[in-house]
């Protein structure tokens, strides 16, 4: 029968849990606030920064729409006739500006931010009507005097409540200056981003320019000498973005500042450290007297407990690290130090010490069977191959025996001759890669022979490489695939065969001009090789046999030293590169 050790647990744990409190109320108040502070600069800054991608966005869209309008050759005639007056007959100026207001229609109505675009001259004559005070206009003295592009939310002929952009209209032949593009976009896109940034509960947060004048409509409540000064030091900071502290009217006030990239416009967000904080220091007091009147109480359980759970689980984790180790004599030699009651505790301590007895059994036994398994796929997949290429080459002879080419039957024996002493030495599955090159020149001396003039084949071999082990019948499956799907759809098959040696990497690479591979068999050859499983390859049927073969068996006998690479145009070849890293020990 257990004892309720899962109450006595929730009873410390709940008692343990006033010592941090304590620590904060008493010790570490300031550093609790600093830290709040950071957290809180960190996460307005962030939220800052995405405001200012997303104003970037929206600009970069409306200085791409202005610029549109004015390279629009379109623009450029209307320009033309409205300078030209005496030139250009008064019904063919009436087209040109239709045609300028439908593009400028399409344009607005294929923006996803419903923008709109005004042309005007600096007489006050507009695509969209005269405008005769634009000479009076805020925005035009501003944008005329102050090259100031960017403009304040306001009020225009064909909107309100608008942002715009503001760009010189000029003849692009000329440069002559003759009025000015101008691209508004609603200001509800900034203010509705710009309410989804919060500091605090009460935070406030404004678009501003470096005069402190709010770029858009709502009214700004921060103290003019907070934010005058907040102004005056960022102006003469370098950093585009960072914290002002200003002391007014015996509150502490935290600006925070992103500088944008357009304009003069500066996102400011502000709030007092006791509307920040007040929270916090309302907790603060509460813990403070809750960790006073529980804090003897809680030294008292824990040092009771102590004995009962933490000195065996303590003793336990010693065991598990001999576990970690691998030492499964040394955790089971240190097991009986540990004493227990009988409660979950001493149960758990029993079932680990059972678990090693079993875990210890499993990995040796697993481990065997591993073994063998590997072997047997890698068996497997060799014999796969035997049977695949004889049948091809009897396939030759016979062609040849038919054609009456004594002498080339002759010559194709005693090339497969040499082939079968090859494929048939049972001493090891490794060979030098030199050998299993000359076990592709016997194979391609046969092609050769076969085919006569409608076949060219290359075989390049790094001397360096002659000596290196490898694999046996790599090269052969994929040779065999070149020159199948080379005479599908031509008449004449060209291979080039080459090894390389590059630092402790080993390169083989078949290249044909053949059919090529579809994108769904380079991605079943991919699938192979996520899956690293030999059964896939034994299990697949199509023209892709050959290659899954062999890069089953590299998988399987390489493992993570193994690479491949595929590269396949269709109706102009196939490049297979097989790529194997040297271990220390070659």
């Amino acid at each position: 029968m257990f004892f309720s050790l899962r109450n006595r647990l929730f009873i410390i744990f709940t008692l343990l849990l006033t010592i941090p409190f304590l620590i904060l109320s008493i010790i570490i108040p300031n550093w609790f606030t600093s830290i709040m502070e950071e957290q809180t600069k960190d996460a307005t800054v962030e939220m800052m920064e995405q405001y200012s991608l997303y104003i970037d966005s929206i600009t970069s869209q409306a200085e791409d729409l202005g610029k549109q309008v004015l390279v629009n050759r379109t623009t450029q005639q209307w320009l033309k006739s409205e300078m030209d007056h005496s030139e250009t007959p008064s019904d063919q100026r009436l087209l040109i500006k239709n045609q300028l207001k439908m593009q400028l229609s399409s344009m607005m109505i294929n923006n996803s931010k419903s923008m709109s675009i005004s042309v005007f001259l600096n007489d006050g004559t507009g695509t969209w009507g005269y405008l005769p005070t634009l000479q009076e206009t805020e925005w035009f003295i501003d944008f005329s005097e102050n090259n100031q592009r960017w403009v304040k939310t306001h009020d225009d002929t064909i909107a309100t409540n608008i942002n715009s952009y503001l760009l010189p209209l000029f003849d692009l032949l000329t440069l002559d200056l003759s009025g000015v593009i101008k691209v508004n976009f609603p200001s509800s896109l900034l203010e509705t981003a710009l309410s989804k940034i919060k500091l605090g509960e009460n935070g406030r947060v404004y678009l501003v320019d470096r005069n402190g004048s709010n770029v858009l409509s709502e009214k700004i409540q921060t103290p003019d000498y907070v934010l005058n000064k907040s102004l005056e030091e960022i102006s003469n900071v370098q950093q585009n973005k960072g914290l002002i502290e200003t002391n007014y009217d015996n509150e502490e006030y935290l600006v925070f500042f992103q500088k944008l990239k357009i304009g003069d416009w500066v996102l400011v967000s502000e709030i007092t450290k006791s509307e920040l904080f007040s929270k916090i220091n309302t907790l603060q007091k509460n813990l403070f007297f809750i960790s006073a009147l529980i804090f003897i109480l809680t030294i008292l359980a824990s040092y009771f407990l102590s004995f009962t759970i933490v000195r065996p689980l303590g003793k336990l984790t010693k065991a598990m690290k001999f576990i970690e180790r691998g030492d499964f004599s040394g955790a089971k030699g240190f097991m009986p130090t540990i004493k227990s009651y009988n409660d979950e505790v001493g149960y758990a301590i029993k079932v680990f010490d059972h678990t090693i007895d079993k875990l210890n059994f499993l990995i040796k036994t697993e481990y065997e069977a591993n073994i063998r398994r590997k072997d047997a796929e890698y068996k497997a997949l060799l014999l796969q191959i035997n049977p695949h290429f004889l049948n091809n080459t009897l396939e030759i002879i016979g062609g040849l025996a038919v054609q009456g080419k004594n002498k080339e039957v002759m010559n194709v024996s005693i090339y497969l001759g040499r082939m079968m002493r090859y494929s048939l030495s049972t001493k090891s599955d490794v060979v030098r890669l030199g050998e299993e090159i000359a076990y592709i020149r016997n194979f391609t001396d046969i092609l050769k022979l076969r085919y006569e003039d409608s076949i060219s084949i290359e075989i390049e071999e790094d001397q360096e490489t002659k000596h290196l082990p490898i694999i046996k019948f790599i090269i052969q499956p994929l040779v065999e695939n070149a020159v199948k799907y080379s005479f599908i759809k031509k008449h004449f098959a060209e291979l080039k065969i080459k090894t390389e040696k590059s630092g402790e990497k080993i390169f083989i690479i078949v290249e044909d001009n053949g059919i090529g591979m579809s994108e769904k068999v380079i991605k079943d050859l991919l699938d192979t090789e996520i899956n690293n499983e030999a059964g896939n390859v034994l299990e697949s049927k199509g023209t892709s046999i050959g290659l899954k073969n062999v890069l089953g068996r590299l998988m399987l006998y390489y493992g993570e030293n193994f690479s491949y690479d595929i590269q396949s145009e269709k109706g102009k070849g196939t490049r297979i590169t097989l790529c194997i890293k040297r271990d220390s020990h070659w």
